[in-house]
């Protein structure tokens, strides 16, 4: 029987120093990676956060790993401090897990996502997003 996607979550997590929106400002303020990886759709009706790093989460580990051949050129090291940021902050938990599995260990995401972005009532981008493929 599988422990299911709550125990995964519960895993993924573990002695992750997940932060929050205004943290998440902080990081970025200091030079962390803000990664959002929702869909287009989501970005649409939700909005675009500033100076965010938008990576589909298919090719998320492939943009990220300093050893890879198809990196974005922010990935200059495996000290990196990375922010993973989805529109309720599960996806980005596992996200965040996959990035310390490769060795990013600096890894974590926003408690919340974006929904909590916005009820913390911090401003979202009047530029087009910062899209990598």
């Amino acid at each position: 029987m599988s422990p299911g996607v709550e125990a995964l979550l519960e895993q993924a997590r573990a002695g992750m120093n997940r932060l929050t929106p205004q943290e998440t400002v902080q990081a970025a303020t200091r030079g962390a990676l803000v990664i959002d990886t929702r869909t287009e759709l989501q970005r649409r009706e939700q909005g675009d956060l500033p100076g965010v790093i938008v990576i589909d989460r298919t090719v998320l580990e492939w943009r990220l790993d300093p050893a890879s051949d198809w990196r974005i050129p922010e990935a200059t090291g495996y000290d990196l401090e990375i922010v993973v940021v989805c529109r309720q902050g599960y996806s980005s938990s596992l996200a965040a897990a996959s990035l310390r599995a490769l060795g990013l260990h600096r890894a974590t995401d926003m408690i919340g996502g974006v929904d909590a972005w916005r009820s913390a009532g911090l401003p979202f981008s009047d530029q087009p997003a910062d899209v990598r493929y």
